[in-house]
This record gives structure tokens, C-alpha cells and sequence, in this order.
């Protein structure tokens, strides 16, 4: 079974430095039904004007992904790690037992976009820590990707969560195709462009919660798509 959810179904926040979209009930957004999927808590849309961002502030027991889909962003923590997040990014933070960090748009002229992923972590009061690594477009391209998983097998970032994470670019007659095993689920996220999902069209910010069954992207056009396929912990 496949639930879609649109992008303009999501919470919004709006700022003068940030535009952001929730998948997920968030800050200021709240919504019983969109509470999160499984161990997926959060799913940000974030666009930071130039000069933009988040100031120092605390997490804790939370894994937490920032994947950059355009320009960069600077992030800095009390765990002494200082970087610049570019496109094809992906950054793991594991809060755990308490960070503190910041992020901020790297550019005083070009705005940044980004997702924001937050997952449960598999216990509370792990070691705080962090991964980070880049995906090049070629790796991705017309096939699905493998960007974190929780044994970082094949390359993957580590995640303290029974979840993989894979990206795909597709693009004409490109397709790819993902089967789930049992007591799996699996939410896709459309980051940019258009594709068919078994059939159906979807656009940029799109999601969709899927219950079993295989997985079918083609009929991409500048599409950039994720897939976490994780353990089904929830009873419905």
C-alpha cells in the first residue's frame, strides 16, 4: 500500500532568513496524523537565505542527517568539529547524550537548501557523534544508492538506527526498483524534479509512506529522490 502525501499538504515556517516545509509535525506545526513514520521523525525543506541560519542550540538522543542539495552550509559543534556541507553531503550527527551545534548558510550571497532528517535513535543515552561524506552525482545516477545505513556497509555513513538510506537521480528513460522484506517500510522523498512511483506522478517535496511491496521509480525529469527502508515497529 502506497499513501501519498503532497508537498503543499505540508506544515510551513517563514522567516526572513528561512523557508522551510515540514513533512512532520515540527516547532510551531502540529499535526496528530503526521507525528512521523516509524523511527522518521522529521523531514525539513529548508531554504536559508544568504547569511542565514540556525544558532547554537542542543540536541539530545536524536539521529540527525543534513543533506545539501544546493549551495553549502557551515556547521560547527561542541564536539570540536567544524565543516562545510556541499552538495552530494551527507552528514550524520548522533546527539545522544547531548551536542550542541550550529549551522549556518556558508554563502553571504547565494541562498542554501536543505533537508533536515531526524530519526529515534535504536536507544537513548548513546555517545554523541559524527560522520560525514560525500555522494557524487555519478554514484547516483540511474541507479539507488546506498548513503547510510546502520552498519555503514558498502561505504555508507553509520546510523545508531535499523535504517537504510538510499538516493537516486533519474533522469528520461532511467528506472530503478526496491523490494522490501518483510516487517519493513519504507518513506520516499521527491528533493527535486518529477518521477513516476509505480505509476503515479510525483513532484519536489512530495513524500509517500509505503507498506511492503516493490518499488518502482522511472520517468524521472531532474529528479533526485530518497528512500529509507526501515524495520516496522508500529502497529497500525
Amino acid at each position: 500500500m502506497i499513501t501519498i502525501r503532497k508537498a503543499e499538504d505540508r506544515g510551513k515556517a517563514k522567516f526572513d532568513w528561512l523557508d522551510s516545509n515540514h513533512t512532520f509535525s515540527f516547532g510551531h506545526y502540529h499535526d496528530r496524523a503526521h507525528m512521523g513514520f516509524e523511527s522518521l521523525r522529521v523531514i525539513n525543506d529548508d531554504r536559508i537565505a544568504p547569511g542565514g541560519g540556525f544558532g547554537t542550540h542542543p540536541h539530545k538522543d536524536m539521529e540527525i542527517i543534513s543533506y545539501v542539495l544546493d549551495g553549502a552550509l557551515e556547521h560547527k559543534d561542541n564536539l570540536g568539529n567544524s565543516s562545510v556541507i556541499k552538495v552530494g553531503d551527507v552528514q550524520r550527527m548522533s546527539a545522544g547524550t547531548g551536542v550542541t551545534h550550529s549551522e549556518f548558510n556558508h554563502s553571504d550571497e547565494e541562498g542554501a537548501h536543505f533537508l533536515q532528517i531526524w530519526f529515534l535513535p535504536s536507544a537513548k543515552g548513546l555517545a554523541a557523534g559524527y560522520e560525514q561524506k560525500n555522494f557524487t552525482a555519478q554514484e547516483k545516477q540511474g541507479v539507488l544508492k546506498l548513503v547510510a545505513s546502520n552498519d555503514g556497509r558498502n561505504g555508507s555513513i553509520s546510523l545508531n538506527q535499523d535504517v537504510d538510506m538510499y538516493i537516486t537521480l533519474l533522469e528520461g528513460p532511467e528506472a530503478v526498483t526496491h523490494t522490501l522484506s518483510a516487517n519493513r517500510k519504507a518513506w520516499l522523498h521527491v528533493a527535486k524534479g518529477q518521477v513516476s512511483l509505480n505509476g503515479e506522478e510525483l513532484h519536489a517535496g512530495d513524500g509517500a509512506a509505503i507498506d511492503g511491496g516493490e518499488i518502482e521509480l522511472s520517468k524521472g525529469s531532474g529528479a533526485e529522490v530518497i528512500i529509507f527502508d526501515m524495520a516496522a515497529y508500529r502497529s497500525e
